[in-house]
């Protein structure tokens, strides 16, 4: 079968972040079961732009700020929609990763125009809002998109209630979790200080300086670690680097940037505790990626991970204040054999539960159903 993934946004920083590891890691497991599989994304920041993204196909195509300040919403690609117009025809299944933007919409619109077998997996990025943009975006695209997919992916209750409120309308749901691949877990390292992760974009809903801000009051109760933010700024940048520096901390809490996605895991494994402080999370791939490598892991109670983390004892869970995160932080980092044990558990509920055969098992059904063409052997 002949598949395509469409993506808004791939760049050497991974600044479009989840989304695209997501898509990478359903086509590598699609193409390990013989289906022919590629990428089609918008790309900045290139000098020069890839053929493949972790032995993935990938077709990239330069995006414009249409709406500036609009972020990620703002971006178009109009090479990319002729690009698809023309071979657009040539794929079974058109899979789009799909967001309130002018580079994934277009083209969810077309196919379904087309009547091609077109599926959609929003990732919690498309729900109810008030924003005035949204009104005629949902009108013209969203919504005509949702009702005439082939199938909409979800992954928890909470997405599958927004998108069917911007829908308006009962859709053909299906369920699928994300996934990560089989990792190496990480090494005990038996150096001191422990090392606190952050890696996600610096973005108000990400809470980075809440991290910043629990690190601080974990270092004055006098626990001895080294915190780390990684991620590409989205607004928060200056708020974090002035707490560092107003906290007079630079020498323990350091934001080192943009990383490539590709140095992701390697980068998890340095963690001894990774810390995502984010709100209405539904399934961050940063969480997985860290538990699939045995680094314990703190999440809010608004995580969609957030039952599976504590059922599993894998980290801890807070309500979202920073008093509860620092208390969480500072009890796991003054209990080395829970810690261990935390990540012993993590690395094995993500083994257990979090697979890429089962994600690759449900895309290729709901792929094949209704007169689809077979799946490859």
């Amino acid at each position: 079968m002949r598949i395509l993934h469409v993506v808004t946004l791939i760049s050497p920083d991974g600044a479009y972040g989840g989304p695209v590891r997501v898509a990478v890691n359903q086509a590598r497991e699609l193409r390990a079961r013989g289906h022919d599989v590629t990428i089609a994304a918008g790309t900045r920041g290139f000098d020069v732009a890839p053929t493949e993204q972790d032995g993935v196909p990938v077709r990239l195509f330069p995006v414009r700020a249409l709406l500036p300040g609009a972020g990620f919403a703002g971006l178009s690609s109009p090479a990319m929609v002729t690009w698809f117009l023309r071979h657009g025809r040539d794929y079974d299944v058109v899979h789009v990763h799909l967001a309130r933007d002018l580079v994934t919409l277009p083209i969810a619109r077309i196919a379904v125009g087309r009547s091609q077998r077109l599926f959609t997996q929003t990732h919690g990025m498309i729900d109810p809002t008030d924003k005035m943009l949204a009104r005629p975006i949902d009108a013209l695209l969203t919504r005509p998109v949702l009702r005439r997919a082939s199938g909409v992916f979800h992954l928890t209750d909470h997405e599958k209630r927004d998108v069917e409120a911007v829908a308006n309308t009962d859709l053909d749901f299906i369920r699928l979790a994300n996934g990560v691949p089989a990792a190496e877990r990480r090494r005990e390292s038996g150096e001191a200080p422990p090392h606190v992760l952050f890696l996600a974009r610096l973005q108000a809903r990400k809470r980075p300086v809440d991290f910043v801000n629990a690190a601080v009051a974990v270092l004055a109760e006098g626990h001895t670690a080294r915190f780390t933010l990684v991620g590409p700024d989205e607004g928060e940048g200056d708020a974090v680097a002035a707490r560092i520096t107003d906290a007079g901390v630079s020498a323990s809490v350091e934001w080192r940037g943009p990383l490539p996605p590709h140095e992701t895991l390697e980068t998890m494994r340095t963690a001894d505790l990774y810390v995502l402080p984010s709100v209405d999370e539904p399934y961050p791939m940063s969480v997985l990626e860290a538990m699939s490598v045995g680094v314990p892991v703190i999440v809010t109670d608004t995580c969609g991970l957030a039952p599976l983390i504590a059922e599993n004892a894998c980290g801890a869970v807070t309500n979202g204040t920073v008093s509860e995160l620092t208390a969480a932080m500072s009890a796991l980092l003054a209990d080395p054999p829970t810690l261990r044990t935390a990540g012993e558990n993590a690395f094995r509920t993500v083994r257990e539960t979090s697979g890429m055969a089962s994600v690759a098992q449900t895309l290729d059904a709901a792929y094949s159903r209704d007169g689809a063409p077979a799946p490859s052997p």
